[in-house]
């Protein structure tokens, strides 16, 4: 897949610019599409929408594809059913704006990565972000003429479907999550893992290697994570992998019986421990469920014709000892409670997709272009954020599912 890079738009002064709608009007201007409440001035859902457009339209050059940008935006908060380039035109009061907004969305020049990059600076410190994690979206489509339309597997739901695989980087703590970049499967990628492309995703995003290096979870199975594992330590960015049960791995710890001996699988050595499961707590005051208890397994391993020092951590249901999923991960210091407060992180951004991530139009652009596509789903992504965000402040957030959800 083509690999993108910043497209060199200079910040400008921060100018806020507004929609179609002023500070009068917006009180009368209800939200539709299971959208809670008024757009008042000054409610807590505007005030976050101003600050995040200050935030992000300052990295566009011109007035006007600032003043277009906010008007997106906004017309994706309060769309009625899909959010189409029309409806989004259609719930700002002037239909004629459809075609000025499709050529902002298809055609201008502006660079989508630098806002990308707005977002994750305005959104990573207000959620108290832990991880990036990044999880495959698929994008059902009917169509054969949409740019990556191809058949895909759902792993999460299961089944295969016709459509577009994105694969979204999202900033997420225990109580909110929002995707700040994305990557599109394209024809030319079928033949490339698909962990290879999730990696990627994270990989070519530069808020990921900053300072702060937060730990990146891969929420898609990987077949041979040896590639990924070895990408990421390369990068020297801290990693959690999601992985099947068919896994083969190396066992290096002593309490395993001939450690080193042979490959075994990751379901098979971890059912062969019992006595090493361990009822492990977590969670916290940072949790919406506080403290929750987990039996877990905890295993030095490494992978096959390699020499890194993996741990491996399987989990098990608490009431039913069902077997619940399994990770590998680079960070072989990290205390076993602080692994399943990530792992558990990908349960957040899936109640989150398919609640505020649809409601915002993740799924919703109909053009053919990759540009389009880029563009309509990063200013998808900050309605993304003021929705989950304005749910937070009004403690509308479901709880954290357990990591295996």
């Amino acid at each position: 897949m083509n690999v993108l890079a910043n497209g060199g738009a200079s910040p400008s002064d921060a100018e806020r610019t507004r929609g179609v709608v002023g500070p009068r009007q917006m009180a009368a201007q209800a939200f539709g599409g299971g959208t809670p409440g008024l757009m008042v001035a000054d409610s807590p859902r505007e005030s976050l929408l101003q600050d995040l457009s200050t935030a992000l339209f300052a990295v566009l050059p011109r007035r006007d594809q600032r003043h277009k940008g906010e008007q997106y935006l906004r017309g994706l908060l309060s769309a009625h059913g899909r959010r189409s380039i029309r409806n989004v035109a259609l719930s700002l009061g002037d239909p004629t704006m459809e075609q000025p907004l499709h050529h902002f969305v298809c055609n201008s020049t502006w660079d989508w990565v630098s806002l990308r990059e707005a977002l994750s600076d305005w959104l990573v410190p207000r959620i108290g972000a832990r991880a990036w994690v990044v999880r495959p979206m698929p994008i059902p489509k009917s169509g054969q003429h949409s740019v990556g339309v191809g058949w895909g597997v759902d792993e999460h739901h299961g089944g295969a479907f016709h459509g577009q695989q994105a694969f979204g980087v999202w900033a997420a703590s225990e109580r909110v999550s929002a995707p700040v970049t994305w990557r599109l499967l394209l024809d030319d990628d079928r033949t490339e893992p698909r962990q290879a492309c999730a990696a990627t995703a994270a990989l070519g995003f530069s808020r990921v290697h900053d300072a702060t290096r937060l730990p990146v979870v891969l929420d898609t199975m990987a077949e041979d994570p040896s590639a990924t594992l070895d990408r990421f330590s390369a990068a020297g960015v801290p990693v959690l992998v999601r992985v099947p049960g068919t896994t083969r791995v190396t066992p290096r710890d002593a309490r395993v019986r001939r450690p080193g001996q042979g490959q075994v699988r990751v379901q098979q050595l971890l059912a062969s421990v019992p006595g090493l499961r361990r009822t492990v707590a977590w969670g916290g005051t940072a949790a919406p469920s506080g403290i929750r208890h987990t039996p877990v397994a905890r295993l030095s391993v490494g992978l096959p014709g390699g020499s890194q020092d993996l741990v491996l951590l399987g989990e098990w249901d608490s009431y039913r000892s069902r077997f619940g999923g399994a990770w590998l991960t680079t960070m072989t210091q990290t205390p076993s409670p602080a692994l399943l407060r990530l792992a558990a992180l990908t349960g957040r951004v899936r109640q989150d997709l398919a609640g505020f991530g649809n409601r915002a139009g993740l799924r919703d652009f109909e053009g053919r272009s990759l540009r389009g596509w880029h563009c309509h789903i990063t200013l998808a992504s900050a309605a993304h954020a003021v929705e989950a965000l304005t749910a937070q402040a009004d403690g509308d957030c479901a709880h954290l599912p357990g990591m295996s959800a």
